[in-house]
């Protein structure tokens, strides 16, 4: 088998690169998500220098690295508690829905773009990016705070509601009818519906399957069964994140403990990949031409996500502190907001230009405000 030099050579650069900005953040107490999101900005196309050989396997790293990061985050909790959770958290997912998608589709109509575009917009400031605030959340050490069940609450209703919204949005952006929408969220929305009870039900049986008392045995089988859940959740419209994460949530006691040793240091430079390729993925000059209406955008949807946070962590009990984290928390945009502007084909238009710099913006600011958060 060849063995091609560029590849290794990139990919080794990108580690380094990776390395050192990663021990500057921690130095500082910082995430280092921003300065991994800024690497691959300048290491992309029409960046300082670019990295043809090494693009193809930082794609396909950055699916397996989001999906690593919700399985991982799924196996600090029991699904017993997170499905209280998230009957709690119905009302939080409303103002989520009213107060994050609502300036979108205002922005979308003042840009004079059609119904598509209009409901495209709608979801790029309403989703949160998972795979970010799962990997934030362990940068900070958050995990057994008091409000972040109402954050991951509120990630996990956003990501059912985008099982219905994916379908819909593809099809009107690419001429079908309503019927043709609707029938795809129906699938969609079932299928996940029906994860979500076996895994409520039957999750310890999964666990005793997968149990082994060999390291290696036991990560094959979870990463295997993952990501075979992950990519049935993403061919129904639904989120590969989401497939993942109820994986997680249905192994617990010694086989989630054991989960959590083998899979960390995977998820680790799996999700430093997935960070790099959001910023492969822009180019510097898509973020120029509309970046003062974007940065307008990004400061009320900013605020208003405090604002969803601050009502979910209170609903858990969390006090002002708690509140004010949790709205830091779920700022960052990604992932599925990128998805979106591929989906109705608008890099290259007036879309583009504002939602690319918007999610790129918010994607660094967010994990920096919620550091600094108190």
């Amino acid at each position: 088998m060849a063995i091609s030099a560029a590849l290794l050579f990139e990919l080794g650069a990108i580690l380094v690169i990776l390395t050192i900005l990663g021990a500057g953040a921690r130095r500082y107490g910082l995430s280092p998500i921003p300065l991994y999101l800024l690497a691959g900005l300048f290491l992309g196309d029409g960046g300082v220098a670019s990295v043809p050989a090494a693009s193809g396997f930082v794609e396909t790293g950055a699916s397996i690295g989001v999906v690593l990061l919700l399985l991982t985050l799924g196996l600090e909790f029991t699904l017993g508690e997170f499905s209280a959770s998230l009957r709690r958290h119905l009302p939080s997912a409303g103002v989520d829905l009213v107060l994050n998608a609502l300036p979108g589709a205002v922005a979308g109509w003042l840009l004079g773009l059609d119904a598509a575009g209009i409901l495209a917009m709608a979801g790029i400031t309403y989703i949160s990016s998972s795979g970010v605030i799962a990997r934030l959340l362990s940068d900070l050490e958050r995990l057994a705070n008091r409000e972040t069940p109402a954050v991951l609450s509120v990630l996990v209703l956003e990501d059912f509601a985008m099982a219905a919204y994916l379908p819909v949005l593809t099809v009107l952006a690419s001429g079908g009818s309503l019927w043709q929408a609707l029938l795809w969220m129906s699938v969609a929305l079932g299928a996940l519906g029906l994860a979500f009870l076996t895994s409520h039900r039957y999750g310890h049986l999964l666990g005793r399957a997968l149990a082994h008392p060999d390291d290696e045995q036991l990560m094959l089988r979870i990463l295997g069964l993952t990501l075979i859940v992950a990519a049935v959740a993403e061919n129904l419209h639904a989120s590969a994140a989401v497939g993942a994460f109820l994986v997680g949530l249905t192994l617990t006691g010694e086989t989630a403990d054991r989960a959590r040793g083998v899979l960390v240091p995977l998820r680790d430079l799996f999700a430093a990949v997935f960070f790099v390729a959001i910023g492969l993925s822009v180019n510097p000059s898509e973020l120029l031409p509309m970046l003062p209406f974007a940065l307008a955008l990004a400061v009320v949807t900013a605020a208003t996500k405090v604002v969803t946070g601050a009502y979910a962590a209170r609903r858990e009990g969390a006090g002002k502190a708690g509140q004010l984290r949790a709205g830091t928390a779920l700022i960052a945009r990604g992932e599925f907001s990128l998805v979106i502007i591929g989906l109705v084909g608008a890099g290259g238009g007036v879309l583009g230009a504002v939602a690319t710099p918007y999610v790129f913006v918010l994607a660094i600011v967010g994990p920096l405000l919620a550091r600094f958060a108190r």
